[in-house]
């Protein structure tokens, strides 16, 4: 059983299971996930787009179809008793299910750590406990659960499995017109988009007002209806050049010059492709009031976070308002030093994240689980 309960999980978990396969065609899978997950043929129980929030207050909203799907799956966990569980992020779902598979015996693989080092670390007791062994993909990750006496492999980052197979070396383009691209990128939920999408529209009017030869695309994650995005972007059209892409992330960064991004994966994604950017935070007043208490970190976006320093502008909250964007989006095109400087130390970030191989190593500790189990 595999869970994975959003698009960048659906997307790794997708990648995971095609390297399982590779070592052997006759595994089986079914669980929680998305588009990706089912076109590698895991049997889907629950669609992941049903559980997927951001916030805490947010959550319960969704909490019908949260407790709808802990049911269902728990249904096929006893009904079909898997070799193995994969848990894939999505701490506060696959936490309990980690605990209650282990009624069953069945042995525990959490791959792409829940960020027990940022914030809420108590869940660490509940990893030990209930988790057989945890393949973490930031690096220093391994260390804190070295300390805490939790099996552990570092296994390098997914993103890094570039179809090539070798990372990918960025490098700024800009159109037939010789306008420079800016990627704005809301998120892959509906929620996030309808939070910073408008926002980030306004930003890039203060950029027009100041600069010219300038041209955006909106970055569409799979699963969401680009018609409901097309809705925010109309608008803007007329006093700007503005269009949408549902091509793969990488496709999109590869145009680009920077990018505005939600908080989340894609920021890493982004620093991985050497594209300077602007970290945008939104969530709801109570989520990030119970959120800021909680978290134990002087950086939101993970770029920041591992290079121990703050390589990118982040603007929280109050602060992620179209004209400070805007402010920051301008600092970076108007300073071509500062622009290679900031590629330079993104690449440094990608050189901590352990190469290529994510998946291929993680299927390998995930099948020598399944066979102890013989």
């Amino acid at each position: 059983m595999i869970i994975a309960g959003e698009t960048s999980g659906d997307q790794h978990g997708a990648r995971l299971v095609a390297a399982m396969r590779k070592i052997d065609d006759n595994l089986a899978f079914f669980g929680i996930g998305g588009p990706s997950m089912k076109k590698e043929g895991v049997e889907i129980v629950v669609d992941a787009a049903r559980l997927s929030v951001v916030g805490i207050t947010e959550a319960f909203s969704r909490m019908p179809w949260i407790l709808g799907g802990l049911s269902a799956i728990k249904r096929a966990v006893a009904e079909k008793r898997p070799g193995l569980v994969i848990l894939i992020d999505f701490p506060d779902f696959n936490l309990h299910m980690a605990r209650y598979v282990k009624r069953f015996s069945i042995p525990v693989l959490y791959y792409i750590s829940p960020q027990v080092w940022a914030w809420r670390s108590g869940r660490i007791k509940k990893i030990r406990k209930y988790v057989d062994h945890m393949a973490v993909i930031l690096p220093f990750e391994k260390a804190f659960y070295e300390r805490h006496g939790v099996p552990v492999t570092f296994v390098g980052h997914p993103l890094l499995d570039h179809p090539s197979g070798e990372p990918h070396e960025p490098h700024p383009v800009t159109t037939e017109e010789g306008k420079k691209v800016i990627g704005l990128l809301p998120g892959s939920r509906h929620q996030e988009i309808g939070r910073n999408l408008p926002v980030m529209l306004a930003a890039a009017t203060h950029v027009n007002r100041k600069m010219s030869g300038i041209t955006y695309i909106v970055s569409v994650a799979p699963g969401i209806d680009t018609e409901k995005v097309l809705e925010y972007i109309r608008p803007y059209r007329e006093v700007m050049d503005v269009d949408i892409s549902k091509e793969h992330i990488e496709s999109v960064l590869d145009q680009c010059i920077m990018a505005i991004a939600a908080s989340g994966t894609v920021t890493l994604e982004t620093a991985i492709h050497g594209v300077p950017m602007v970290i945008v935070y939104h969530v709801s007043p109570v989520s990030y009031m119970l959120g800021r208490a909680l978290i134990r970190v002087e950086h939101i976006g993970l770029a920041n976070i591992i290079a121990k320093e703050r390589i990118v502008p982040e603007l929280i909250q109050k602060d992620a308002t179209p004209a400070n964007i805007a402010r920051a989006v301008i600092h970076v095109l108007e300073n071509t030093e500062f622009l290679e400087e900031t590629r330079k130390k993104l690449r440094m970030v990608r050189d901590q994240l352990g190469g290529a191989g994510a998946s291929s190593k993680t299927a390998g500790i995930a099948y020598s689980m399944i066979q102890k189990q013989d």
